[in-house]
């Protein structure tokens, strides 16, 4: 598997403690026999059949596996402290210490087993029958009185492109006018949303700044506009980490039902930026002002138990039953008289709207207005990282995610960079 494939997205904070990850014993004793060189090479084959990114962790795990058989104990020093890729992978591969290559040529071939079920098992494949056409970014179903709207880029943690914003925006207006009883918002894959795709911006001409920055704050406004108006109950159903404007929209749903495993960061400060999607006014609301704030302000990065507790989300399930419970619950809430339930969302919003929509346009003002700090963060990691052909850009998590440029050219691209930076800011917040 390429390096940039494994390493995507790799967290600058996570230290060699999370690598070792009890010195990979996952798949130790699976099986008393050894795997054969065959199996070894048709699992390396299987695994870029896999459809679903198995995440970081995993891929690190792979890569180590790979190297301890093929190659025995690390024996090479380690990478320096600004080589964050070669880093990451020496210290999974020296985890495994003196592990036998046939006990790491098994563990690769069983891990590699367990991941091509799971990817089988877990990709949504939903049913063309009920599947409504017109969307590439979503999947949207409607069965049982309730529409599903679900964002569908996994392999990219459901970043939201502008054609998602778009998409949604005409699934939920759809929405409003069938005879569903309840709407749900959820994600593909094992993120709800990982926020803004930062390459929507990217190929912007020059020219055309200053018009799509304007579009952009539109879009935006106009976005969370929909979820204020929607006059139906809107359930978000947050199967995984949900990150930036997929967090602040949730105070004005009505449910929000999480997996054990999801998280909620809002982590605007770190990028210079300000809140959006009201939460300025529902976060405060619902948590206090205190708790609201050291998410806000402070970045500070929830568990779905802490979310629950603070008030953001209704209820937690455990991931491995939470579809079941979650939509055995829902189908139960759709069975409820339709119009009783829409007359009651809109007699409880009908009280805030108006505040709501100047909240939003308060916030989008301000945005426009933010200083480019993640900019200054992008090109600092332009300029130390240029020889190795690879630049990490900031992706809200405080996550890396690779890009490509070419080193003779570096000071060049860090300029186009910057400029498409500050466009990103004028266009919408992380």
């Amino acid at each position: 598997m390429a390096l940039a494939g494994a390493v995507r997205c790799w967290r600058l904070g996570a230290g060699p403690s999370s690598l070792q990850m009890q010195a990979l014993s996952l798949h130790m004793s699976k099986t008393a026999m050894g795997a054969s060189q065959k199996d070894f090479e048709s699992a390396m084959n299987q695994v870029k059949l896999l459809k679903k990114d198995p995440g970081n962790e995993v891929k690190l795990k792979l890569y180590a596996l790979y190297k301890q058989t093929t190659e025995g104990p690390c024996n090479t020093p380690r990478p320096g402290v600004f080589d964050l890729i070669n880093k990451a992978k020496w210290d999974a591969w020296n985890a495994l210490g003196n592990l036998p290559k046939e006990t790491a040529r098994q563990n690769y071939v069983d891990l590699v087993s367990d991941l091509s079920s799971s990817d089988s098992s877990s990709q949504v494949k939903p049913e063309a029958d009920r599947k409504q056409p017109g969307y590439e970014t979503l999947v949207v179903t409607s069965e049982d009185s309730i529409t599903k709207i679900m964002m569908n880029r996994p392999a990219k943690k459901n970043a939201l492109t502008i054609q998602m914003y778009r998409e949604i925006m005409l699934a939920l207006e759809a929405a409003s006018k069938d005879d569903s009883t309840i709407i749900v918002l959820t994600g593909n894959g094992d993120y709800y949303s990982s926020g803004n795709d930062l390459m929507n911006f990217m190929n912007i001409p020059p020219g055309e700044m200053e018009k799509e920055a304007k579009n952009g704050a539109i879009l935006l406004r106009d976005f969370v506009g929909c979820f204020i108006d929607f006059p139906k109950p809107l359930v978000a159903v947050i199967n995984g980490p949900a990150i930036g404007i997929s967090v602040t929209i949730l105070g004005l749903f009505d449910l929000v039902y999480a997996s054990d495993r999801a998280t909620f960061h809002t982590p605007f400060t770190h990028l210079g930026q300000s809140p959006e999607g009201c939460s300025s006014y529902t976060f405060p609301k619902i948590m206090g002002q205190a708790k609201a704030a050291e998410m806000l302000m402070f970045g500070k990065k929830l568990t779905a138990r802490e979310a629950c507790a603070q008030g953001l989300v209704t209820e937690v399930f455990p991931d491995s039953t939470f579809q079941k419970e979650v939509w055995t619950r829902l189908k139960a809430y759709s069975k409820l008289p339709r119009n009783t339930l829409h007359i009651s969302k809109q007699s409880i919003r009908n009280l805030e709207k108006e505040k709501l929509h100047a909240v939003n346009a308060e916030e989008n003002s301000v945005l426009q207005e933010s200083p480019p700090k993640c900019g200054q963060i992008i090109l600092t990691q332009v300029i130390r990282n240029h020889s190795l052909k690879i630049i990490y850009t900031l992706n809200l998590d405080t996550n890396v995610m690779p890009c490509i440029v070419q080193e003779e050219n570096t000071t060049g691209y860090a300029t186009w960079l910057w400029g498409r930076i500050n466009l990103f800011w004028k266009l919408m917040s992380c």
